[in-house]
C-alpha cells in the first residue's frame, strides 16, 4: 500500500506534479488546514482520502472532519492529528499527547509546516511539511508512506 501524505495546503494551489504523483497512490492522508471543501473534494477525486481538521479550516470543513482519527492499514495503526490542540504550541508534542493512550505505529501531523520524520518510543512521527507555503516552510514538501508486510517506509519528498 502506498499512501500520499500532505498537510497545510491552506486553499492554495496544489502543485501539478504532486497531484500527478497522487494519482497512483492507494490512499491520501491530509493532516489538516485544508481550509476549504473544494480542496477536499479535489483530493477525494484523486484517491480515497482521510483527513482531519486544522485550526484554519472553514466551518464547513470542520463540520465534516474529525479533530483526530485512527486509520488501520492491515497490521499498521496510523494516528492522524493536525497538532494545533494541546497544552503547548509545539505540534509534535501535541501530536504525541493526542495519542499517548493509544499504541500507534505512525502518527501523522501538520501545523508547523516543517517536514519531520522521527521515531520516538517505537512510534514514527511524520509531518509532511507543506507543498505550497511560501511563508513558514523551509521548502515545499509532501510525504509518501509505503506499507508492505507490516513494514513501514516513509519519505519526505521535496518539491
Amino acid at each position: 500500500m502506498i499512501i500520499g501524505v500532505l498537510s497545510d495546503t491552506h486553499s492554495l494551489n496544489i502543485p501539478p506534479g504532486l497531484i500527478e504523483r497522487f494519482k497512483s497512490v492507494d490512499m491520501i492522508i491530509h493532516a489538516g488546514d485544508i481550509c476549504d471543501l473544494h480542496t477536499l473534494k479535489l483530493l477525494r477525486k484523486i484517491a480515497p482520502t482521510k483527513a482531519v481538521q486544522g485550526n484554519m479550516d472553514e466551518p464547513a470543513v470542520k463540520k465534516e472532519l474529525p479533530l483526530k482519527e485512527v486509520i488501520v492499514c492491515g497490521p499498521v495503526k496510523i494516528g492522524l492529528f493536525h497538532g494545533h490542540v494541546g497544552e503547548t504550541r509545539e505540534a509534535l508534542k501535541n501530536a504525541m499527547a493526542a495519542f499517548k493512550n493509544d499504541k500507534m505505529d505512525v502518527v501523522i501531523f501538520g501545523h508547523s509546516h516543517q517536514a519531520l520524520k522521527e521515531e520516538i518510543g517505537g512510534t514514527l512521527y511524520f509531518n509532511p511539511g507543506s507543498p505550497n507555503d511560501v511563508i513558514k516552510a523551509k521548502f515545499f514538501s509532501y510525504g509518501l508512506i509505503s506499507i508492505e508486510a507490516g513494514k513501514i517506509k516513509a519519505e519526505i519528498i521535496k518539491i
